[in-house]
């Protein structure tokens, strides 16, 4: 999950708590399907999202999979405009496949991205697009939003270094958050976060990397372009599951 930590000793991921396993697998992409019940979705009707995962080799359908933070598969949704995000997580099925009832809000484009681990392979990221008919198709014009965003049951404040992010250098992200009495691990991460880009090409899942329990959070990211991302923070105080969004221009190397 997390290809970067290292240890020479067997023991756990300090990201995401995952076994280390011995080596470096190859990198190699399942093909992800998203079959839809109906085939034709309407806005605001429940629709059935069914996921299947192949072998890239042997072209059979996958049935074993790792839970990776407490779950065997992990599900974003997000509309074209932004405005719309959903993590979630589809239902096993006897047959290895996993399924979801969706509820779309509106006709357009939707970005679906599948977290997911099959057994002896590595971690897998797969996203999809999917349409709801009767939307226009074309890329949202973002202002920046770096405010304190206040939640469910604490207010957020976003910090980074450096403060204007350059699309293929690290940036440092601190979430900084008040009141954090309480806070809880939310599926075995103290916090998950979202990021796409404004024209939903780049969708990233992350940890924190760095987190204890404590006021601050901070995540790790290097942005992949100069665009425009729109950045989800989820974490858990009191039994209660916060959601902030961000909105971040992203700029060339200079």
């Amino acid at each position: 999950m997390d290809a970067d930590v290292r240890s020479a000793t067997p023991g756990k991921c300090p990201r995401c708590g995952m076994t280390l396993v011995l080596g470096i697998p190859d990198q190699v992409e399942f093909p992800m399907q998203i079959n839809l019940t109906p085939r034709v979705p309407k806005p605001g009707q429940p629709v059935e999202l069914t996921f299947k995962v192949n072998d890239p080799k042997t072209g059979a359908q996958i049935s074993k999979f790792e839970i990776v933070h407490e779950k065997l598969f992990h599900m974003f949704i997000v509309s074209q405009d932004l405005r719309y995000f959903l993590h979630d997580h589809p239902v096993p099925q006897p047959d290895g496949s996993f399924e979801y009832e969706a509820h779309l809000p509106k006709p357009g484009m939707y970005r679906i991205l599948g977290d997911f681990y099959p057994s002896n392979a590595t971690p897998q990221l797969i996203a999809k697009t999917i349409f709801v008919p009767g939307g226009t198709l074309q890329t949202p014009k973002l202002e920046p939003d770096l405010g304190v965003k206040h939640t469910e049951n604490t207010d957020i404040e976003l910090t980074m270094d450096p403060p204007q992010p350059v699309a293929g250098f690290k940036t440092l992200m601190f979430f900084h958050l008040k009141p954090a009495d309480g806070l809880e691990k939310y599926i075995g991460a103290w916090a998950h976060m979202l990021a796409a880009s404004d024209d939903t090409i780049d969708l990233i899942h992350t940890h924190p990397f760095i987190a204890d329990g404590g006021p601050q959070i901070q995540f790790n990211m290097i942005f992949p372009r100069a665009r425009t991302y729109r950045v989800w923070v989820q974490f858990q105080r009191k039994g209660v599951i916060n959601t902030a969004a961000f909105t971040i221009p992203v700029s060339e190397l200079k």
